[in-house]
């Protein structure tokens, strides 16, 4: 699963409606500490709709501080 950062809550749930409509299963959860970011709220999605959601992301003009990846107990940016 990747986790898609936000700087605000609006973002995050307009983000998690075109997914949701896209038919990409994705989850709310909180953002974690290791990530800076405006917003207390993150969406995991998996990792073979990365393509699609990045499109998304563009075509929608959605703000996100970024998508990540955990890699042991911390995260890089994809």
């Amino acid at each position: 699963m990747l986790l898609m950062a936000f700087d605000s809550t609006q973002q995050a749930l307009r983000a998690e409606m075109l997914l949701e409509y896209a038919d990409i299963e994705n989850d709310m959860c909180p953002t974690p500490k290791q990530i800076t970011a405006g917003c207390a709220l993150s969406l995991e999605f998996p990792e073979d709709d990365l393509d699609q959601v990045k499109q998304i992301v563009s075509e929608e003009n959605v703000e996100i501080r970024g998508i990540y990846m955990k890699k042991e107990d911390y995260y890089v940016e994809v």
